[in-house]
C-alpha cells in the first residue's frame, strides 16, 4: 500500500497500488497520512518525499471502488488535505508519471514538485461534473497565475511535464532514468541545511496562505456536496464505466430552461 525508506535524512513515501495505478482508496489515504505524520515526529527526517510506484505517481481516486461498502477511512482525503496544509517539514512531490486528479491537486500543496520527462498531469474535474478540491482552486492560482489555471481547471486537458514547468507547477524536469535518484540528490541539497531553519521557514512561508486554503477547502467541499451525485456526475461516472465520452447535453438543455 504505502512504502517507506529512509535516504539520509530524507524519507521517501511510495504509493504503491501499482495494479490500480496508485488510485487512492481508503486505505492509501490514511497510509499516505500515516507516513506523513511518521516523518513529522522523526527527528531523524529533515524532508519528505513523495513518489508512485511503477509507471504510476496517481491516477487519482480510486472510481472502481465507488459506491462500495467499505469501512470508513481514519483520516482520508480530508485528513490527507488537512496534514499537508499544517505539515511542519519540507515535502517534495517526486511525479514519476501519469498524476490525474488528487495526483494533481496535492501538487498544490507541497512545497516543490519535480516531473520525469513522460509525466503528465490532469485535473479532470470539469469532465467528471465536479468541482476542484484540495485548495487547487486558490494553489493553482498562486503557482501558474489566474488564466493558466482557469484553462487547467475548465478545460480538464493534460499537460506535460515541460508544460507543467513552464506553468508553474514543476521546478524541474528530470530524465526519466534515474529519476527518484536525482530528486532525492535535490532532496539532499535541504536535508543538510539546519532542520529546525526549515521549520521556521515553512512555517513563515505557509503563514499568509494557511487560512486562505482552509477557507477555499471548505468551499470546495461545500461545492463537492452539490456536484458529487449530481445527474452530471452520475453520466460522468457511467461513461468512464462504459469507456466513452460524458454526454453532457441534458444538463445543458436543463439549465437553459431553467435560465
Amino acid at each position: 500500500m504505502l512504502d517507506q525508506s529512509d535516504h539520509g535524512a530524507t524519507r521517501v513515501l511510495a504509493l504503491a497500488r501499482e495494479a490500480q495505478l496508485n488510485a487512492f482508496n481508503g486505505p492509501l489515504f490514511d497510509a499516505l497520512v500515516e507516513g506523513l505524520q511518521g516523518a513529522a515526529e522523526d527527528d531523524t527526517v529533515s524532508v519528505v518525499v513523495i513518489t508512485g510506484k511503477g509507471r504510476a505517481f496517481t491516477a487519482g481516486a480510486d472510481l472502481t471502488e465507488m459506491g462500495q461498502r467499505t469501512a470508513p477511512p481514519k483520516h482520508g482525503f480530508a485528513g490527507l488535505v488537512d496534514c499537508l496544509i499544517d505539515y511542519p517539514k519540507p515535502v517534495i512531490a517526486a511525479v514519476n508519471g501519469v498524476a490525474v486528479g488528487v495526483g494533481g491537486t496535492i501538487c498544490g500543496l507541497v512545497d516543490m514538485v519535480f516531473m520525469a520527462e513522460s509525466a503528465r498531469m490532469r485535473c479532470p474535474f470539469a469532465a467528471l461534473g465536479i468541482n476542484p478540491e484540495a485548495g487547487s482552486s486558490l494553489a493553482f492560482q498562486q503557482l501558474m497565475g489566474p488564466q493558466r489555471a482557469a484553462w487547467f481547471l475548465y478545460s480538464a486537458e493534460t499537460l506535460n511535464a515541460a508544460e507543467a514547468k513552464t506553468a508553474g507547477l514543476a521546478l524541474d524536469v528530470l530524465p526519466d532514468e534515474g529519476f527518484l535518484d536525482a530528486v532525492l540528490a535535490r532532496a539532499d541539497v535541504l536535508a543538510r541545511q539546519a532542520p529546525n531553519s526549515l521549520r521556521e521557514t515553512k512555517a513563515l512561508m505557509m503563514a499568509p496562505k494557511k487560512a486562505a486554503l482552509r477557507e477555499i477547502v471548505a468551499l470546495e467541499n461545500e461545492a463537492l456536496t452539490r456536484t458529487v451525485g449530481s445527474p452530471e456526475n452520475r453520466e460522468a461516472i457511467a461513461a468512464f464505466v462504459e469507456k466513452r465520452s460524458p454526454d453532457f447535453t441534458a444538463a445543458r438543455l436543463k439549465a437553459a430552461q431553467k435560465g
